[in-house]
């Protein structure tokens, strides 16, 4: 198989990539995924430190990567952020929205705050950032738009809540920016991992009981890690993927089979 298929397939050279969330766990791992295929990525998220040292960290792997810093949950942060990325960066083609936060209180504990800012982060923000950006790639022919969902996108278990509606809400946006621009170039799909071990999933992989009890529930016969789902994400972001859309693609070592 020639280098020149497989660039034809997956590369990303010439693209530029914005990623949430990429300073820290499945979106820092997608960020490298895709700035090792070839895409100038800039990460936004947060905290500034975090996301210093993330871009660094590419950048000691060879991946062209810068970072703004915005509060995913703040939509007037937001505007200002995704403006900043293009003022330096220019617009991008690829649109990875991996921000997200995870409360789990018991549903008669959840708190209109703990609601309003989960839907503000994993939701609002896909929206907000589809809003600006699926146009220019429209207009263009050519973008790619990744969400990342979760197994709570079709099933509740572990105190769902409003992660869950949050999440079944991103699949859902998936289907309607597809239909919206699919046909002018723009593929739109949602990553749904497994249970991985990140940060928002810490306290229960702290505890190896619950931990191994969700490894058992994989076909995989393991929890997976953010590097698990880079080579799904190269694909959704690349010219392979043309085909593609409108979809929730399970990388989760079958969980959502069992």
């Amino acid at each position: 198989m020639s280098a020149a298929y497989l660039d034809a397939l997956f590369s990303l050279t010439g693209r530029r990539a914005l990623v949430t969330g990429g300073s820290s766990g499945i979106g820092r791992a997608i960020a490298e995924a895709l700035g090792r295929a070839g895409a100038e990525v800039v990460l936004m998220a947060r905290r500034e430190d975090p996301l210093r040292t993330a871009a660094g960290e590419l950048r000691a792997a060879g991946c062209a990567a810068d970072w703004v810093a915005a509060d995913l949950g703040d939509r007037d942060a937001l505007r200002e952020g995704a403006a900043e990325a293009v003022r330096r960066f220019g617009e991008p083609d690829i649109l990875v929205h991996a921000a997200g936060v995870n409360p789990r209180p018991p549903m008669g504990e959840l708190s209109t705050a703990d609601w309003d800012r989960t839907m503000a982060v994993n939701l609002d923000a896909a929206f907000l950032l589809g809003q600006r950006f699926g146009p220019g790639m429209a207009d263009r022919g050519w973008g790619r738009i990744l969400h990342i969902a979760s197994q709570q996108s079709v099933r509740a278990f572990g105190n769902s809540g409003a992660y869950g509606v949050s999440k079944a809400g991103l699949a859902a946006l998936t289907r309607s920016q597809a239909e919206a621009w699919s046909r002018h170039g723009v593929s739109v799909n949602a990553l749904a991992p497994g249970f991985v071990h990140t940060s928002l999933n810490e306290a229960v992989f702290a505890d190896p009981v619950r931990a191994e009890a969700m490894a058992r529930r994989t076909m995989a016969g393991r929890n997976g890690e953010p590097a698990d789902v880079a080579g799904a994400a190269v694909f959704l972001a690349g010219p392979g993927a043309a085909y593609v859309t409108g979809q929730t693609v399970f990388v989760d070592g079958g969980f959502s089979v069992t």
